[in-house]
């Protein structure tokens, strides 16, 4: 359908460029407008991208497809807000909890989206996967509902055009949400260089697409599972301590990848992978958000997701070019050096955190 091969990726890549512009706006949107204002918006986009996405397999209009695209990548980062709207629903004892148990709920649809594929994809045969695109559209929809239905935090209060530039500028004179920042860039980039060309090492290893699928599926739910308990670890240990934890499950993760390249070695490697990346985003989510005044949040969280969508994208993008020029161990060694960023941002968000508290007492 892509006027040549080497475009057959663009839609993807826009999806994550159409992510990466969008993230900012849309938490500056919802922290003017409300949450449920934002999340409905965000569904139209997930509703007309998938729409319109199968309406152009079926036509054979690539651009269009790349449009929808653009809506689907807008749609997927809008929803990533939902675990600071769960935030602002409780005490801040309990904020951990609550940003963990959102991501956990990322556990069933990484189980039901494989068989709602399996099941959609070929519906509007001759055409393949127009219909597991309008199934997006349908799921997106149905979705709308409870959206419209749930109480959100009021919106918060504005602080202004000015006042906005001169938080954004003072980032760079607040160490402590800094370094929260990076500690959440720093685990998500980690995470994608290793997972993405995870499928493609194996094959060059001589395993099965189905044993490709199968790591990739148990590297996810490692991913989401222990969403439903590390809340409750950064409650009792602290989201530092949770944070050091996941980089260095990243680190051995890519030490295992460097191991070898049996089975077990993909397996072992991709689920630490998982767990590394859970405690970590978890971790510096958290973070983030104690940094935070209630009129600062919705910049801030945007400029974090907008961070976030530009270190995933760039591990994506540099994993396909290293895996087919310098291989499959140099991206693990590289892995390693994620996990040290991620380690040396936590132990600077703690220190300045310990420094800030020692000028107090002062």
């Amino acid at each position: 359908m892509s006027p040549g091969e080497g475009l057959a990726t663009l839609p993807v890549s826009i999806q994550l460029l159409a992510g990466l512009f969008t993230a900012t706006p849309m938490s500056i949107l919802m922290g003017a407008r409300g949450r449920k204002a934002g999340f409905l918006l965000a569904a139209l986009f997930a509703v007309l991208g998938g729409a319109l996405a199968a309406y152009s397999l079926i036509h054979g209009l690539f651009a269009l497809l790349c449009f929808a695209h653009a809506l689907l990548g807008a749609a997927v980062v809008s929803f990533g807000l939902f675990r600071f709207a769960a935030a602002e629903l409780v005490a801040a004892p309990q904020q951990a909890k609550a940003i963990s148990l959102t991501l956990g709920s990322g556990l069933v649809a990484a189980l039901l989206a494989p068989e709602v594929f399996r099941l959609f994809k070929d519906s509007l045969a001759p055409v393949p996967l127009a219909g597991a695109y309008l199934a997006v559209s349908a799921i997106a929809l149905a979705g709308m509902l409870p959206i419209a239905a749930a109480k959100f935090a009021p919106p918060q209060p504005k602080a202004g055009k000015d006042k906005s530039r001169g938080q954004t500028a003072a980032l760079w004179n607040r160490p402590r949400l800094l370094w929260a920042i990076l500690c959440g860039v720093g685990s998500f980039a980690g995470m994608m260089l290793l997972m993405t060309p995870t499928p493609l090492a194996m094959v060059g290893c001589g395993f099965s697409d189905v044993q490709a699928a199968d790591v990739i599926r148990w590297h996810v739910v490692a991913m989401f599972a222990p969403s439903f308990f590390t809340g409750s670890l950064i409650t009792r240990f602290g989201a530092n301590a949770i944070v050091a934890t996941g980089a260095v499950l990243l680190a051995l993760s890519g030490l295992t990848a460097l191991a070898g390249i049996e089975l077990v070695h993909f397996y072992v490697s991709l689920v630490l992978l998982g767990l590394g990346w859970n405690f970590g985003f978890v971790g510096a989510t958290t973070l983030l958000n104690s940094e935070l005044m209630d009129s600062e949040k919705s910049l801030f969280q945007g400029i974090n997701d907008t961070g976030i969508a530009l270190g995933a994208a760039i591990a994506s993008f540099s994993s396909g070019l290293m895996i087919a020029s310098v291989g499959w161990a140099m991206i693990a060694a590289a892995l390693l050096g994620f996990a040290a960023v991620v380690a040396f941002s936590s132990f600077k968000q703690r220190q300045a955190v310990s420094n800030t508290s020692s000028l107090v007492q002062y």
